[in-house]
């Protein structure tokens, strides 16, 4: 059975993948953004330990394939004993920002469609940064993540 860690910057069709396999493989599913922030203003990150207990319960329960998808290369960090796939969304920053400008709402993120849109400048701005970044959210990061995975390996370069 696949279990796959799927990861890249913000807006790079992440998710959109990972329903689309989730449906076609009948792999369960886990979205990294929905453990990996507080609910607090401003968010603030949720504390790894906390994080990698959901994490773990996830990939005990999931008694088949799963697939965990985020931008948080610290918290894949805590799976990758259990993945035996990578997939690395790796496009071009461009595309992201496109991408971005045409999400639809997300309910799972945003109470309502006008606060996602509230928050559309500050989230291009930050996919903007992905190549700039040093942090966990980084292509950087991702890229040495990819790199030392030791299981099977895909990087995509477009949504196509």
């Amino acid at each position: 059975m696949r279990k796959i860690l799927l990861f890249g910057n913000s807006a790079s069709g992440k998710s959109t993948l990972a329903k689309s396999l989730v449906q076609r493989e009948n792999l369960a599913h886990l979205d990294l953004d929905t453990l990996a922030w507080q609910k607090t203003i401003p968010p603030q990150r949720e504390a790894l330990t906390t994080s990698n207990i959901t994490i773990q319960k996830f990939i005990k329960s999931a008694n088949k394939g799963w697939i965990i998808e985020g931008c948080y290369t610290d918290l894949l960090e805590l799976t990758v004993t259990s993945a035996n796939e990578v997939i690395f969304m790796n496009l071009p920053i461009e595309v992201c920002i496109e991408n971005a400008k045409k999400r639809p709402w997300e309910p799972h993120k945003y109470e309502s469609k006008q606060a996602q849109d509230a928050n559309l400048a500050m989230l291009l701005d930050w996919i903007s940064q992905y190549n700039q970044r040093t942090d966990t959210f980084s292509q950087q990061s991702h890229q040495d993540f990819y790199d030392r995975f030791k299981g099977t390996k895909t990087m995509l370069i477009n949504n196509g």
